[in-house]
């Protein structure tokens, strides 16, 4: 640890580095001491705007624990200031935090380039482009100097290169070369605590983007190949097949629910595609329709209306509807299924409950209400009506068929016959496909991936043209002088 006594007022400053000092400043009066003689130089302006570290304050940059040793306020023109933060490590190896309107850039000394810069830079490889010559002055300072402090105008000529910068200082005839990166605000507060930090405006002169875009792409890149693998695997695990094809009488299910047999569903969740036909003419057909999961028994209902018209009006034909229809069932799990069933068609009456069928299905019987019984051959169509009151006695066997037609109803009440009808299309198909995934899923996340890593250029692109605004030296035509 190094101590002087300030001359001027008495008072002891002290640093916990020990390294050879040329100045100091008192820390109470504000006077320039020159540390080899004790004396009194000149009074110096106290930093104190937006001057978050202190001297003898602690940090870690990088792994590396650094202490400040001195504080300088630079300005330029009337209104423009920023600060100057000198370090050392426990090396007493040399570094600098220079922040300007909230924005922080670390520099280290380097050796002094064998060429002049002109309109460009090199420097480990890199090449920077010329920012901007800012000439500056000593606004204020504080603490321990190696060097005498020098207030003549001196001059910086900045080159960069995103997010890094090498930094020419030249006062009089003296030159120092800096290699300099932006520090997030963040690392500042966490890494040396200050009590506040000052306000943030504009974009740096290194700052980098907002986002990321390599790391973006990276990203993207990786869950595409993601999603890839799983399109190909559900795209070669299923196919496009059928897996249900059923052909049902109208007057089968009349009543009552048809029960389908079970089909499987293999591979990843995806659309149940449906189809139904019946060759329905100047009439209509309702298919009442719920696909039932056999392991969870969830339901998925539909009731789809196939109706199909045509005609001769006015000289002209016309035709509406269809004799097919076409839906799907979304999102249908894996899994083993069935189908429930209930459809009516034109022509196709719900029976009543005196309506009964002989076993052989040939012939039914229907009370009329007022003492008569239709018989209808089924096949044919035909009716003929009897008279109840003396049936037995004039026509034992009619009604010794009604009475058998009884029995059976009662014994199979689930039973409906063929009902007559003139339709010589009394039945409807159901198929069903079990389809792939759609790639339109899949097209819409890889499509919304690339917009927006093209956003981000766009928004870096503007970025950048923000940044540089103010340098007469801007790659963008617009702000080059």
């Amino acid at each position: 640890m190094s101590s002087y006594i300030c001359p001027s007022c008495k008072t002891e400053n002290s640093l916990n580095i020990d390294f050879a000092i040329e100045q100091y400043i008192c820390r109470s009066c504000s006077m320039l001491i020159n540390a080899d003689h004790n004396s009194i130089e000149k009074s110096i302006k106290k930093p104190t705007e937006n001057v978050v570290l202190e001297v003898g304050q602690k940090g870690k940059i990088d792994g590396i624990v650094y202490e400040v040793v001195a504080i300088v306020v630079k300005k330029y023109g009337s209104s423009v200031y920023w600060r100057e933060y000198y370090l050392k490590d426990k090396n007493l190896n040399d570094a600098f935090l220079s922040e300007g309107d909230g924005h922080w850039v670390f520099l280290q000394p380097q050796k002094m380039p064998e060429k002049e810069f002109k309109f460009h830079a090199e420097f480990n490889g890199k090449k920077y482009r010329w920012y901007e010559s800012t000439p500056n002055n000593i606004h204020a300072a504080a603490g321990f100097f190696e060097k005498k402090l020098k207030f003549t105008l001196a001059t910086y000529k900045e080159f960069v290169n995103g997010t890094e910068m090498v930094s020419l200082e030249q006062v009089g005839s003296e030159k120092t070369f800096f290699w300099g990166k932006h520090v997030s605000r963040s690392e500042i507060k966490r890494n040396f605590d200050p009590s506040y930090m000052p306000n943030y405006s504009g974009i740096g002169i290194v700052q980098p983007y907002y986002i990321n875009i390599k790391q973006l792409i990276n990203i993207f890149a990786t869950v595409a190949i993601i999603i890839s693998l799983i399109q190909l695997y559900n795209t070669v695990s299923r196919s496009n097949y059928e897996v249900f094809n059923d052909k049902i009488r109208f007057d089968s299910i009349i009543n009552k629910e048809k029960i389908s047999r079970s089909f499987v569903l293999q591979g990843a969740s995806a659309p149940l595609n449906v189809k139904l036909y019946s060759n329905v003419d100047n009439s209509w057909a309702n298919v009442e329709l719920s696909l039932i999961n056999e392991k969870t028994n969830e339901i998925e209902y539909t009731s789809q209306d196939i109706e199909e018209y045509h005609g001769y009006t006015d000289g002209e034909s016309w035709s509406e509807g269809d004799k097919h229809k076409e839906f799907n069932f979304c999102g249908v799990a894996p899994g083993k299924y069935h189908f429930a069933v209930n459809a009516q068609k034109q022509g196709f009456e719900t029976p009543s409950n005196d309506l009964f069928f002989t076993p052989d299905g040939t012939k039914s019987f229907k009370y009329t209400g007022d003492g008569f019984v239709d018989q209808t051959i089924l096949s044919s169509g035909e009716k003929v009506a009897y008279n109840l009151t003396n049936l037995q006695t004039n026509d034992s066997a009619i009604y010794a068929e009604l009475q058998k037609a009884k029995e059976f109803k009662l014994k199979n009440p689930d039973f409906a016959g063929t009902l007559p009808s003139n339709d010589e299309n009394p039945n409807f198909e159901i198929r069903a496909f079990w389809k792939p995934v759609s790639f339109w899923n899949y097209f819409i996340i890889c499509g919304i991936m690339l917009t927006l890593v093209l956003l981000n250029y766009w928004g870096k692109y503007l970025f950048d043209k923000e940044k540089w605004k103010n340098s007469n030296y801007s790659p963008y035509t617009q702000y080059t002088n």
